[in-house]
């Protein structure tokens, strides 16, 4: 027969495994509970993400028939049918790339243009300086040419002004501007030639000698000069003032002499004929 200890321990047994159930069974139905709790929070996000999709696609279509409405109110507006008015569109799109790359063009070509017009500035410019440079140089030849100028006494014995013996030396004569001068070419065996006031005429050459005979008629009296050389001052005095007028010649040759006739400021002029 069992002692008293045993039936005790026998008792246990039975009611350790129905705790054990218990607990399993709470924790599954807990479980389930969480199951069936986040599926559904699961099931009605889903829900809600479909009703959002199905309102933007209504939105969406609702969009799209608001502008088919609108292309169909805007083409009978202007008397056109969608498709003429979608023609009409890439017409305009084409005309607007042509507008923008004639622009473009344009703008390129003036760009050119200016550039262009820049370089002849520079170039007006280079020629200013180059101008500035001749005539610095032109200045300081006929500083060069005053130089070489000389005074000689005349034929009469009169000291005589600055003499030119070339054409340049003239022409730097002529800016001075302390007398008048007249140029001219003698041919010999013809008749007297005016110039300035006087009449001159050539009798006799000697190209090899440098020496020329001439007359001088002036106030209507014929003097006439034998034997003179190139370059020499001859002198006599013309009109009522008895004013001194010198002649030069400076080239001459078997029929022909060249040279200048030099009279004072104050002395009378030729008439020019109207």
């Amino acid at each position: 027969m069992p002692d008293e200890g045993e039936e005790i321990q026998v008792e246990h047994q039975p009611t350790a495994g129905k705790w054990i159930l218990i607990i399993l069974a709470v924790a599954f139905v807990a479980a389930s509970v969480y199951g069936y709790v986040t599926t559904q929070q699961h099931v009605d996000k889903l829900t809600k993400d479909l009703g959002d999709s199905q309102a933007q696609v209504a939105e969406l279509k609702n969009r799209m028939q608001t502008a088919e409405a609108s292309e169909d109110a805007l083409a009978h507006q202007v008397g056109l049918t969608k498709k003429e008015l979608a023609q009409r569109a890439a017409q305009l799109q084409a005309e607007q790339k042509i507008a923008e790359s004639r622009l473009e063009k344009e703008e390129k070509e003036a760009k050119e243009q200016i550039g262009q017009v820049s370089g002849e500035v520079a170039g007006v410019k280079t020629d200013v300086g180059g101008v500035k440079t001749d005539v610095a140089s032109t200045k300081a030849d006929l500083e060069a040419t005053k130089a070489k100028l000389q005074s000689a006494v005349g034929d009469l014995g009169v000291q005589s002004g600055l003499i030119a013996t070339t054409r340049g030396d003239l022409e730097v004569l002529k800016h001075r501007g302390d007398r008048n001068y007249y140029e001219f070419t003698l041919l010999r065996g013809v008749k007297p030639q005016p110039v300035a006031t006087v009449s001159l005429q050539l009798k006799k050459t000697d190209g090899k000698h440098g020496k020329f005979t001439l007359n001088v008629t002036s106030d209507d009296k014929t003097i006439e000069k034998r034997d003179r050389n190139i370059a020499e001052p001859i002198q006599f005095y013309s009109g009522r003032d008895h004013l001194l007028f010198e002649l030069v010649v400076w080239t001459v040759d078997k029929n022909k002499a060249t040279g200048y006739l030099s009279t004072p400021k104050s002395a009378p002029v030729p008439v020019t004929a109207h």
